[in-house]
């Protein structure tokens, strides 16, 4: 298989794999407010699909969808002097009544309505004659705010149509990026720069997945290189994109691996350097030879556990660790201080890792820690580790210097089933020290 194949097999890898039941749910609470607002009992008539899965750049995992219901003009008048929480309320009430045994919860904007794996964030509102939509803000006593969902669906279609579809696949890629290494972007904000860097280029408009190592080699140096600023202009609305937090630096790190994926076309690690952007959704490398195969196993167990195996991702925080090293006699330091000095760690030290800032999680969190010892001495002892364990509830994890080799700590936030923030430290341990093992060993 060449690139093409790589990244076609990529695309087809995170796909949205549970449409069937997102379109059910959509069409349960379609049926609900339309037997509320309008005696009958649609399943399709009068909501609108929006955000990323209406917009098609959904991938595997989304877990935050949103749909408008369009209420009756005929509703105006019991709303509109104030009516902003009543509406969101009764909005609630009909979903409520059919559906008991589901979360029902109103929020300052919608009505979120809880499933096991995912929600839907259900927003009334009532269609004005330009094709906007006037929506209730319940905040400092309520208010009517304006959203212009149709002009993004319609900019992004013909978009897509003018890049060759090639605008589409970059949101989903993106995606994948930003799961694989904890960026805190939204989802409307990724489309959009995407849409703004492909109209920014002729470069890929007749080209398809055979440049897709160089288009996204190019998109992630255009996001590194963006300046600093708060706000974007949705494609097609126009309407304000709040920048949460930055991404420029982690874009960067992204644009350097893809230079080195590239580099590496043809060999046997190219594969895993493009998983090193995008995760496990891309292709895996070529499995070892039977002989290969036999002595690895015989060597030691991969005892590795993936995240992606176990939760739904969907990152939307931000969540950051770090490590407290101490040593008897010595002054209790900062890991990335001590990397800073010296570039590597010493045998014989404690190391504390924790969330050092976790203020954007929400506070029903659970988190959960992996520990993955690599190299030699690693596979010759048999203790690579990797298992994805549950925080005990102080949100740190506990380990010392033991044995050489370059280690990965790797830190993940889940809320109702799905990773939603997470972060890793890279732990280099000198000779005489290779592994980060259990405190207790």
């Amino acid at each position: 298989m060449g690139i093409a194949d790589d990244f076609r097999t990529f695309l087809e890898n995170i796909k949205v794999d549970n449409s069937a039941t997102i379109s059910l749910r959509y069409g349960e609470i379609t049926s609900a407010l339309n037997k509320q607002f309008r005696d009958t009992e649609s399943k399709t008539a009068n909501s609108l699909q929006v955000g990323s899965y209406g917009r098609w750049t959904a991938i595997k995992g989304i877990s935050d969808l949103d749909m408008i219901y369009i209420v009756p003009a005929s509703e105006w008048d019991t709303y509109k002097d104030g009516g902003q929480y009543e509406l969101l309320r009764d909005t609630k009430d009909a979903i409520k009544a059919r559906y008991p045994s589901t979360t029902v919860k109103v929020d300052r904007l919608v009505v979120r309505v809880l499933y096991k794996d995912f929600h839907i964030e259900v927003m009334p509102a009532f269609r004005e004659a330009d094709g906007s939509y006037k929506y209730p803000d319940t905040a400092n006593g309520g208010s009517w705010k304006i959203t212009k969902p149709q002009a993004e669906l319609d900019e992004m279609r013909a978009a897509n149509e003018r890049k060759n579809r090639n605008l589409r696949r970059l949101c989903k890629m993106a995606r994948a990026w930003k799961n694989k290494h904890g960026v805190a972007m939204g989802g409307l904000l990724i489309d959009t720069l995407a849409y703004n860097f492909l109209e920014s280029t002729d470069e890929y408009d007749e080209k398809s997945y055979l440049y897709y190592d160089y288009m996204c080699r190019d998109f992630f140096k255009f996001l590194a290189d963006q300046p600093k600023q708060s706000e974007y202009a949705a494609l097609g609305s126009r309407q304000r994109v709040r920048v949460k937090k930055r991404f420029e630096r982690k874009a960067k790190k992204a644009h350097e691996l893809c230079l080195k994926a590239i580099e590496a076309s043809g060999q046997a690690n190219e594969r895993q350097k493009w998983r090193d952007v995008f995760g496990n959704g891309y292709p895996a490398p070529a499995s070892k030879s039977e002989t290969e195969a036999t002595l690895a196993k015989a060597a030691f167990r991969n005892t590795e556990e993936f995240v992606e195996d176990r939760f739904p991702l969907d990152v939307r925080y931000e969540m950051r660790i770090d490590c407290e090293v101490t040593q008897n006699g010595f002054r209790a330091t900062r890991l990335l201080d001590l990397l800073e000095r010296h570039g590597i760690l010493l045998r014989k030290k404690k190391l504390r890792f924790f969330v050092a800032d976790g203020a954007d999680l929400p506070d029903d969190v659970d988190i959960y820690w992996k520990v993955l010892n690599r190299g030699d001495e690693a596979e010759r002892r048999d203790m690579i580790r990797g298992q994805i364990i549950r925080d005990d509830g102080n949100w740190e994890q506990r380990e010392s210097t033991d044995f050489r080799g370059n280690h990965l700590v790797e830190c993940y936030a889940v809320l109702n089933g799905v990773v939603v923030a997470r972060d890793d430290i890279l732990v280099p341990i000198s000779a005489q020290s290779a592994e980060v093992g259990d405190h207790a060993a």
